[in-house]
């Protein structure tokens, strides 16, 4: 018979002066199952308080967890998709260590909406720390983290990292969006910039009013009152498939609006080379990887590279040196 079970029976037909502390005894059981459940390989939904929940996914075994934390209407599975013949970054990840990734508000997973529950959108890069650090919290997942976002994730751990230096022991992000984008660009182009990062979701909306939204502006703006970054092992992906020739093809397929400018795919990767380069400044010592023959998804065109720097910054926080291998 399971040991709950016992539990149950004993509490159920005891009279005797030791039910309180079979039934003390018993509430620390069932605390260590429910502890054991989420240690293990776990899919499903944490309560993360004020009445809500998120999905959560957690894989493998070993320290530091490698948390994952995907773009702009990314779900988890964003992270167990690849090219075909390619290696998934989620699975690759649970075989050298712990890893966890999750469904934010709003993230659709294929045709159907996010497994968390929705909130009033948009939202911003310290709102998703704020559920990120909640639902880390109550499903007791091992600190230290290493932080793996991918463009706006790419916000959002950078934000977390600031935020709770102590839980974070390594970064790599993976062509992350950052306030240097829109520095790098005149107000008139920002204006053109934001409209191109939201895309033309009206039909969606309808379908799904929750779908995520972000107000990158205020985002932007959280980062920059947040506390420096310590220094701490990190890596930064840059895509390095250009965008310019791209952009007269989608306006012509009506992927883009027939109002941006045919040239504007030239200035975001202008701006975006200078907004990464800055990122790569941003602790000392950082690797940062030019050559990663991927666009804007690396994670998914070339998931062995980013796989390979996750484990690079695990082994250095496992080393306790803080340095990655040159």
């Amino acid at each position: 018979m399971p040991r709950y079970a016992m539990c149950v029976d004993a509490m159920a037909g005891s009279r005797s002066k030791f039910v309180l502390a079979i039934a003390m005894a018993c509430a620390a059981l069932f605390a260590a199952v429910g502890q054991a459940a989420v240690s293990g390989d776990f899919a499903g939904l944490v309560d993360i308080g004020a009445g809500r929940k998120m999905y959560l996914e957690c894989r493998g075994i070993g320290s530091p967890t490698v948390v994952l934390v995907a773009g702009l209407k990314g779900s988890a599975d964003d992270w167990s998709l690849a090219a075909p013949s390619k290696p998934t970054v989620l699975a690759e990840v649970a075989k050298f260590t712990r890893v966890c990734a999750y469904d934010r508000p709003g993230t659709p997973v294929g045709e159907k909406p996010s497994r968390s529950d929705p909130v009033r959108q948009p939202t911003t890069a310290g709102d998703a720390v704020a559920d990120l650090h909640a639902l880390l919290s109550n499903a007791n997942v091992v600190r230290p983290y290493v932080l793996v976002g991918h463009s706006y994730g790419g916000l959002i751990v950078r934000l977390y990292a600031s935020t709770y230096p102590d839980d974070v022991s390594g970064l790599v992000l993976v062509d992350a969006l950052s306030e240097g984008l829109r520095d790098a660009e005149t107000p008139a182009q920002w204006v053109t910039q934001r409209k191109l990062m939201e895309g033309e979701i009206r039909d969606s909306l309808v379908q799904y009013p929750d779908l995520e939204r972000i107000d990158p502006d205020r985002s932007f703006d959280q980062v920059r009152a947040a506390p420096p970054l310590r220094p701490l092992p990190a890596v930064v992906l840059s895509a390095d498939r250009a965008v310019g020739p791209q952009i007269p093809s989608m306006i012509a397929a009506g992927v883009l609006p027939a109002d941006v400018p045919r040239d504007f795919g030239y200035i975001i990767d202008a701006a975006q080379k200078q907004a990464q380069e800055r990122l790569a400044k941003l602790v000392p010592n950082a690797k940062h990887v030019t050559r990663t023959n991927s666009g804007h998804e690396i994670h998914k065109e070339h998931p062995q590279l980013v796989i390979d720097s996750i484990r690079e910054v695990v082994e250095a926080v496992r080393s306790g040196s803080g340095h990655l291998a040159r």
